[in-house]
């Protein structure tokens, strides 16, 4: 690590030593968790990070998070930090209050009511829904979908041959499967379906390759096994 590089994440080490969370009614001071950095800036992830995050994700504990969760949660953020840290060298067109209210809606409509979503954030230290630091966080995060999408999504290219050679090899042999005498629908009624497909598949490879790339390239520090 160089000289630099060390006094960075000193510096957000001795911040991010003082700080005290409410989680679950219990005072619990906060402690830091991993660093990410691309020798430039340096990205903090602390507990109460990754309580947030599985707070927001549907059936993970916030009361008794096990391990397995805390560090699915961290690889979640470390993937988090990564794009934060790309996207701030292409800024795009920050999302609407409008984006940001379907967002949280959307959202919400994941759990049983906005009460137990309500109270999750409650949990993690938001008000509600209306908190600005909870705000603010789904606008970081839709900062970074925006990015994805300009980054990977747009210039995405699927070829009718792309289209027609997944309809013979996988739709054709599956459809037949699992529906054994039935008319096979044709090319035409599947493409946009197949096309819809191809993008996902070909959007999460070069977001995954993406990854292996910048992890690489950046420095990633556990400073506190979960």
């Amino acid at each position: 690590m160089g000289v630099r590089k060390g006094f960075l994440i000193l510096q957000v080490l001795c911040f991010m030593a003082v700080l005290v969370g409410l989680v679950a009614g219990q005072q619990i001071v906060d402690r830091s968790i991993a660093t990410v950095s691309d020798g430039v800036r340096v990205e903090l992830i602390t507990y109460s990070d990754l309580l947030r995050q599985l707070a927001l994700q549907p059936g993970s504990s916030v009361e008794q998070p096990s391990s397995e969760d805390l560090n699915r949660a961290l690889q979640l953020l470390i993937n988090q930090r990564l794009f934060a840290l790309e996207a701030e060298r292409l800024p795009r067109e920050a999302p609407t209050q409008a984006e940001i209210d379907r967002e949280i809606a959307q959202l919400v409509s994941l759990f049983p009511s906005t009460a137990e979503f309500e109270r999750r954030l409650r949990m993690v230290g938001f008000a509600s829904v209306k908190d600005e630091n909870f705000v603010s966080l789904i606008r970081q995060r839709m900062n970074i979908d925006k990015y994805l999408t300009f980054r990977f999504r747009a210039f995405t290219v699927i070829t009718a041959a792309d289209i027609s050679k997944y309809y013979d090899q996988v739709f054709v042999p599956d459809f037949r499967r699992k529906y054994p005498g039935v008319v096979m629908p044709t090319l035409a009624d599947k493409q946009t379906e197949i096309n819809q497909i191809l993008t996902e598949q070909k959007v999460a490879a070069d977001i995954e390759s993406f990854l292996d790339e910048w992890k690489r390239r950046a420095e990633i520090v556990i400073l506190s096994e979960v």
